[in-house]
């Protein structure tokens, strides 16, 4: 039987497989209000995101405004404490005019926790009962945002997991979609294979100053990504993990390098840059996997592929995760946290478009009302961080 994949039209003409309220945090005194506002409706789809420094952050506003206007987030329930230095009128009115109801509550204003609570649950109730109504029309493949990371990596994800992951990648890109990678830290040694496959000449250049870039970087800051955990799994250094963080690519043409927080003006196949420029401030570009996905999905990600060799759990508060195990061991030992097991390959069971056949048929089973192994589990992880980087210019490195 063939799925029909469907999507929530949003007023900007994009669609969304999930129709999610959003209760944001707009600094880290928030959090506990949000939480509490959010707990009642554990059979809904409400979700706690936010960013928790007090610090003025452009990163963080331009993060906020991507994630909240995104396509599977149907409306927003803004808390903010009162005295933080976040620019919430910036963020309310970006949500406002992007068609989605939008609240704001001020702790302080509204006379400390519980009233505040009573009031965001009241607001979250009626807008549940409002957005029911939104229409869920037909959808295409080209029409999909599909991010890719790898985490937990081992000797195995380079074999299996990965490759087959650019697999679906090289189908969802023949058909319109528009594909992200990243993680140019694991990219270390292959900036120049990369840069054969872009598709503007001038791409090649940027390509590989980008991997360069992120090499400079880590090196500045005295630790590369490279985990105890990948050693412990059979890597050896970190070309040889990068191959493999390659390689969930595919071999489609590379149309442009995108920065968090900025969507792709035409479809194809990007690299996001998530290093900051300049010398290292704030820490690592990405302190977790959870980090990485928040980025992929703030640049439009309907759903991430996450290719794992030693074992991954988590998910996010916005778009499904679709997990690859790598390792046939792993599968076993955590086949419910997992959606596909590219483990087959290594005992000849399956070949490699055949599991990428099968991750691309679990993305489109997304859009079709099918739910993630991390869905199912409850896993809702969410973090965003202080990073310093510049704003992009509209279509930077961009084919079109």
């Amino acid at each position: 039987m063939t799925l029909q994949m469907t999507g929530w039209l949003r007023a900007d003409g994009r669609k969304g497989i999930r129709n999610k309220v959003l209760v944001a945090y707009l600094v880290e005194c928030a959090h506990h209000v949000c939480t509490k506002i959010a707990r009642p409706f554990s059979d809904a789809d409400v979700q706690v995101i936010g960013f928790s420094g007090c610090f003025p952050s452009i990163y963080g506003q331009d993060m906020m405004e991507a994630l909240c206007t995104h396509p599977n987030v149907g409306a927003v329930q803004l808390v903010s404490l009162g005295c933080e230095n976040f620019r919430k009128a910036d963020l309310f009115r970006a949500i406002e005019a992007s068609g989605r109801p939008v609240n704001l509550i001020t702790i302080q204003d509204t006379g400390g926790t519980r009233k505040a609570i009573d009031a965001g649950r009241a607001w979250v109730r009626q807008t549940l009962e409002h957005i029911a109504s939104t229409p869920r029309v037909p959808m295409d493949t080209s029409e999909l945002v599909i991010g890719t990371i790898c985490g937990g990596s081992d000797g195995t994800s380079g074999l299996t997991g990965n490759p087959a992951a650019g697999r679906a990648f090289d189908r969802l890109v023949s058909e319109g979609a528009t594909c992200i990678f990243e993680e140019t830290g694991e990219l270390i040694g292959c900036e120049h294979i990369m840069a054969t496959r872009a598709a503007p000449p001038a791409l090649k250049a940027d390509l590989v100053e980008t991997v360069e870039k992120a090499a400079r970087f880590y090196a500045a800051m005295g630790y590369g990504s490279f985990s105890q955990g990948n050693a412990t799994g059979g890597l050896s250094t970190i070309e040889e993990k990068s191959l493999g963080a390659y390689a969930k690519s595919g071999d489609s043409q590379i149309s442009g390098i995108l920065r968090p927080a900025q969507t792709a003006e035409t479809s194809g196949l990007y690299l996001l840059d998530v290093v900051p420029e300049g010398q290292p401030k704030f820490g690592f570009p990405n302190i977790n996997d959870t980090a990485e996905i928040v980025e992929l999905i703030s640049c439009g990600a309907h759903a991430i592929i996450f290719v794992t060799g030693r074992g991954s759990v988590v998910g996010s508060a916005i778009s499904p995760v679709i997990k690859v195990c790598a390792n046939p061991d792993t599968y076993a030992k955590m086949a419910d946290d997992m959606d596909v097991n590219a483990g087959r390959i290594l005992h000849g069971a399956a070949t490699l478009d055949e599991v990428g056949d099968e991750i691309y048929k679990k993305l489109v089973g997304l859009a079709a009302g099918e739910t993630s192994a991390s869905e199912d589990l409850g896993h809702t992880e969410f973090v965003l961080t202080y990073k310093t980087q510049t704003r992009p210019e509209p279509g930077c490195h961009s084919a079109g």
